[in-house]
């Protein structure tokens, strides 16, 4: 019997113990929330209102709620604590530690306070896996996300009360493909460091070109089977080839650039070797990070919507919970960030102007004179403000998708195009440019041949217009650093906007991972949103 499994063995005996002096509940009704009139509850319900202060700030209602629903009796049978054993070995799933939670050794300390205690440990961990253990807003500058939201002392008591406990702790966390794949990527990489510590350390040095020979190649094989990148039986056929950096193994190279975001091009160099020098054990807390950051969104999602990775510049369209269409965007330099915003739009504008935010007409574009603002078809307003005639060479192109209420940030067109070939695309002033935006608006407007039509006209007449779309949709702007590709391997992207650092920081995770190596590079006439 390993020490975790003592633990829980003496934690079980103990709440046993005080079970028997009381019976516990299996389904009573709620009771009042005046003091019960019972001998045995009136105690249970003296030593609670004692004790309660234990709780977090955050927990001590729905702790008072449970109590009140158990009719003020004690909770945990030598059978449920073991329940919940069960649940904190599933920590892992989650890239949790079910040692953070729950202390069973603790717990059985003192028997007379076990079982408030114990419930406790089950409602804060249940609100981790159902919310998250931070909140959102203290870690970034500005995320307007629909949160996810759960009765916790309601869903604990119908679970013990039907014997579902573990089903219960299974269905907080999300169930949809991306948190499952993600998790899973987790479990794996974990195995990996128990297994074989990772993988060695990938030197820093000159860049490696196709054909080159250089010492570090062993490095790099190790590591590229390490995350799959290369099948172990084709690295036993390359080792053949020594130091020398071979066409298999530049294909290999290119799928883990690839994967991590970079520029596909085989050469080995900064940018690569930065992504290379990351550990497995800093992966894996990136990955832990961003399962952190999926258990605070609303699990119900509308089955149509446009879901942005900011961090990957990379837009994805859903049609009945499906994902039909997928594009490259330019988003918000480090300095400019897009926001995490769940916002609905209803309409498109075709030939849009552009009403120039004060703090690029003050910074970017007044100081150029008058000659500037006549070559960029820009003029002053009556009321002072900047503005962009619409046109084929103006900043949001020949479409715009406007976003309600979302602080000025919303998806358009661009007349800047070169920027979507490049893997860095962290470039605008925060809102969001989409590759091919007039085939896009085309696209969502196709199930309407009128408005399709409509909105085919305007651009044709250079006129500015607005077009119904017929319905909301729901466009979420979100950060993933890491998720699960078509591929089934974890993608991984650098923390740009440095909110894996701040999160980590408010988790307590120590976290190194590589610095982004291009910073935002924007033509000097680029001034767009």
């Amino acid at each position: 019997m390993n020490r975790r499994e003592l633990g829980l063995g003496v934690a079980a005996a103990a709440l046993a113990t005080t079970a028997r002096a009381q019976t516990p509940y299996s389904a009573m009704p709620g009771a009042p929330s005046q003091a019960p009139q019972d001998p045995a509850a009136r105690a249970f319900y003296d030593g609670f209102n004692v004790q309660l202060n234990r709780a977090p700030a955050a927990l001590q209602p729905e702790l008072r709620r449970l109590y009140e629903m158990a009719g003020w009796r004690p909770i945990w049978t030598t059978q449920r604590v073991r329940v919940l054993g069960q649940v904190a070995e599933r920590s892992e799933r989650h890239g949790l530690s079910g040692s953070d939670y729950f202390d069973f050794a603790g717990l059985a300390s003192d028997p007379a306070t076990s079982d408030i205690r114990t419930s406790i440990a089950a409602l804060g961990y249940a609100r981790v896996l159902a919310e998250g253990a931070v909140r959102p807003e203290t870690v970034e500058n500005l995320w307007e996300m629909q949160k996810n939201r759960v009765d916790l002392a309601g869903g604990l008591h119908e679970a013990v009360s039907r014997d579902r406990l573990l089903d219960w702790f299974e269905a907080l966390a999300p169930t949809d493909i991306g948190y499952t794949n993600l998790s899973a990527g987790y479990v794996r990489y974990r195995r990996l460091i128990r297994e074989t510590g990772g993988w060695p350390a990938f030197p820093q040095g000159g860049t490696i070109e196709p054909g080159a020979p250089d010492r570090r190649i062993a490095a790099l094989r190790a590591r590229l089977v390490a995350e799959g990148d290369l099948e172990a039986r084709a690295d036993r056929a390359i080792a053949l080839n020594g130091d020398i950096y071979g066409p298999e193994l530049v294909e290999a190279v290119r799928g883990f650039q690839l994967r991590h975001g970079l520029g596909v091009d085989g050469r080995i160099g900064p940018a690569t070797q930065r992504s290379l020098s990351a550990s497995a054990e800093d992966r894996a807390r990136q990955i832990a990070l961003n399962l952190e950051r999926r258990r605070w969104l609303k699990r119900e999602l509308s089955p149509e919507r446009i879901e942005v990775n900011t961090a990957a510049a990379i837009m994805v369209y859903w049609k009945d919970n499906r994902p039909v269409h997928s594009n490259r965007v330019v988003v918000g330099t480090a300095a400019n960030q897009t926001p995490s915003l769940e916002k609905p739009f209803a309409s498109v504008v075709a030939n849009p102007p552009w009403y120039v935010p004060a703090s690029i007409a003050r910074n970017e574009i007044l100081p150029r004179g008058p000659a500037y603002l006549a070559s960029q078809n820009m003029y002053i307003a009556p009321a002072g403000n900047v503005v962009q005639r619409a046109g084929p060479n103006a900043a949001l192109g020949y479409v715009k998708f406007e976003l309600r209420d979302s602080h000025a940030i919303f998806l358009h067109d661009t007349p800047s195009k070169a920027a979507f070939d490049s893997a860095f695309r962290h470039r605008s002033h925060g809102c969001v440019r989409v590759h091919n935006a007039v085939d896009f608006a085309r696209l969502l407007l196709s199930p309407d041949p009128s408005r399709l039509n409509q909105f085919d006209t305007a651009l044709d007449s250079r006129r500015t217009q607005r077009v119904e779309t017929g319905r909301e949709i729901s466009v979420r702007l979100l950060y993933w650093t890491a998720f699960v590709d078509g591929q089934g391997r974890v993608a991984f992207r650098e923390d740009v906007y440095d909110r894996d650092a701040r999160l980590a920081e408010a988790l307590g995770i120590n976290l190194s991972l590589p610095q982004p190596v291009e910073a935002a590079r924007t033509t000097e006439d680029d001034v767009g949103p």
